[in-house]
């Protein structure tokens, strides 16, 4: 019997086992609240804002942020150098991506103040810093774009070359481009498998949620300058990825630590292509020959076929190293 029914006396009298005969009966049923107007539908939901309308709100304060810092700005320029150069430096990666960065961090705090919620229900705390899972993922990220590379290498399709930097300027460009990919790992990362992933669960529910966000996440790469079809196909799925690390893990941190790995060793250290582009003050001389399906072509590796067995290979892995969710998010139910 359930003790919170207030509708019965569960106190037996004369012996009985069921309710007293003197006991009330059932109360008047409760009433029935009047429907709510077709608009208050459409913005509220039971418990408040609805999910699509906190996520616009997100965004609008997102690129207010975004504008008054002079992002805009310095997304043009960054885009504008890379189209006529096709290469960038550190100081332009720096520029185009933190300065969005910090109107995204600004919008999910004021947003977090807002729905009482803290960054850690976005996947990011920085109170708490998960430096192995960052740590754990940064080498993940630089074992599995060495593997690719070096699936290429034994069909004939890459070789390594000699040292382009040395000495101090190796270490110089070494420093600047670690920060400058820690920047995009942070804003690729928080910016759409951060606060638009976990409130849009809210919405739709995680995995329904996380192929959208990927599937957005692969098609915006392909206005990289040399992107290509396979190369955008390549960034959406390692962003389902990313999204399944979030799932097992509880943090974006190893995402964090395994985008920022991968762009640094594709870049600086094996000194090739990262969505057609080159960059300034890599580190090694390094060169493809052979078929565009194999080497990527002007893409670079993540324009090559095999990046898929990558992949493929790295879900397979994950998944027996985490096969159960250690520090679950507090992912709210869909409504």
């Amino acid at each position: 019997m359930d003790d919170a029914n207030p509708d019965f006396d569960q106190t037996p009298t004369n012996g009985s086992n069921g309710p007293s005969a003197n006991a009330p009966g059932p109360g008047p049923a409760q009433a029935v609240p009047p429907p709510r107007p077709f608009v208050e539908k459409v913005f509220f939901g039971y418990d408040g804002l609805r999910s699509g309308w906190r996520i616009l709100i997100f965004l609008a304060v997102a690129a207010i942020c975004i504008l008054a810092f002079g992002g805009m700005f310095a997304i043009l320029l960054h885009k504008r150098r890379i189209g006529q150069t096709q290469n960038f430096s550190p100081a332009t990666l720096i520029l185009g991506e933190g300065i969005p960065l910090a109107g995204v961090l600004i919008a999910a705090w004021i947003m977090s103040k807002i729905e009482r919620r803290t960054f850690a229900d976005f996947g990011l705390s920085f109170r708490h810093f998960a430096g192995a899972k960052f740590l754990l993922g940064a080498f993940w990220g630089w074992l599995a774009l060495t593997a690719l590379l070096l699936g290429i290498r034994v069909l004939h399709g890459f070789a390594f070359g000699s040292l382009a930097l040395h000495g101090p300027a190796a270490a110089r460009y070494a420093i600047f481009w670690a920060a400058a990919f820690m920047i995009v790992g942070l804003f690729e990362e928080f910016g759409v498998r951060g606060y638009l992933l976990s409130t849009l669960t809210e919405g739709i529910g995680f995995w329904p949620a996380a192929i959208m966000l990927s599937i957005i996440f692969g098609a915006g790469h392909l206005h990289n300058p040399g992107e290509d079809w396979v190369g955008g196909l390549a960034a959406g799925l390692i962003g389902f990825f990313f999204c399944f690390t979030l799932r097992r893990l509880g943090t974006l941190w190893f995402a964090v630590g395994f985008h920022a790995a991968w762009d640094y060793a594709e870049s600086f250290i094996y000194s090739v292509p990262n969505s057609g582009i080159a960059a300034q003050g890599h580190l090694m001389n390094s060169s493809f020959h052979g078929p565009s399906w194999l080497t990527g072509g002007r893409v670079g590796p993540e324009g090559s076929l095999l990046v898929f067995a990558v992949i493929g290979v790295a879900f397979i892995l994950f998944d027996r190293v985490h096969r159960h969710a250690e520090f679950p998010l507090h992912l709210p139910r869909a409504t």
